[in-house]
């Protein structure tokens, strides 16, 4: 059985955790730069700290993570297409992103990409989903993998499917006048370092994007900073995730806490000129150490420190 977390474990994992970063951990090497007031990108959050998902109940916190994104300054939300559906049938949206005015950026996505009986439908459920982010302003489309067993999934065999499948999916978004990317995911038929890499390497990048989640790399085993440097060319989004495999949050944690380099990838980023979509993220759990929005504080206060400034 699993082990519930214990808050007051929690709460003493989170101050240690807070000490090490402030001592160092376990990082990549890459050159550094001191923070300075030059930083260009635009950061935004996603929503599904506040545990904004597409299901019953779950789409109803869209309004406390706009709030608080909106009160922190950050520039650009994410959020699943069928949330954003969800409440402009009802007619509420509008009234809310007027009410917290910080722009939508991003839309993610989940299609099949493993069952090719499924493709004709996915790629119209694709091009229906993405019509709505289009709609609302946004100008990128996420492309996650689909869920799978990992103890008994072969990507070897699957990989031709993989391939084909967001290759019909991105040409289908990038039609529409949008971008698009691959995101990996643990727990996917895309989640370790070589899967990545056999996947980005056989795709046509024309059209399909590199969107990495850093954390979820790390989490899969992977060097998230030297994964980012490999493919930088064609990183075009990114879900900027710290992971230290701790109790809370499915192991992530606010930035600066965990393993992952992000100082490093952010100065990768900047130096590489396109200008990505870069967009904060923190899963949600049972018994967290710290609420939303402090998560989104501490996290916002590293960046200042790294030099990245926010909406006033």
């Amino acid at each position: 059985m699993h082990e519930v977390p214990n808050r007051r474990r929690l709460v003493k994992q989170l101050a240690m955790g807070t000490i090490a970063g402030l001592v160092g951990g376990p990082k990549s090497v890459f050159a550094r730069k001191h923070a300075s007031s030059n930083q260009k990108l635009k950061i935004g959050h996603t929503c599904i700290t506040w545990g904004t998902f597409p299901r019953t109940g779950a789409d109803t916190t869209l309004e406390t993570a706009l709030k608080d994104i909106s009160a922190e300054g950050f520039w650009s939300f994410e959020t699943f297409p069928e949330v954003l559906d969800s409440w402009d049938r009802r007619g509420t949206l509008t009234p809310l992103l007027e009410k917290y005015p910080v722009p939508l950026r991003s839309g993610y996505i989940t299609p099949n990409l493993i069952d090719s009986t499924l493709r004709k439908d996915e790629i119209a459920r694709v091009i229906r989903l993405s019509k709505i982010v289009q709609k609302l302003g946004g100008t990128f489309v996420v492309l996650a993998p689909n869920s799978v067993k990992r103890d008994s999934y072969s990507f070897k065999e699957n990989q031709s499917n993989i391939v084909a499948a967001l290759n019909d999916y991105a040409s289908a978004v990038v039609d529409l006048g949008l971008g698009t990317g691959l995101h990996q995911h643990t727990g996917t038929c895309i989640e370790s370092r070589d899967e990545v890499y056999a996947v980005m390497n056989a795709v046509d990048t024309k059209n399909l994007k590199f969107a990495p989640d850093v954390g979820q790399l790390q989490k899969g085993g992977a060097d998230a900073a030297q994964v980012v440097k490999d493919f930088l060319p064609l990183v075009k989004h990114m879900h900027l995730k710290d992971y230290k495999g701790w109790d809370a949050y499915v192991g992530y944690c606010p930035l600066g806490m965990g393993t992952v380099d992000i100082e490093a990838i952010l100065n990768m980023v900047e130096s590489g000129g396109q200008q990505p979509d870069i967009l904060v993220e923190l899963d949600p759990s049972k018994d967290e150490p710290m609420a939303p929005l402090q998560t989104v504080q501490k996290t916002k206060t590293y960046l200042q420190k790294l030099g990245y400034a926010f909406r006033s």
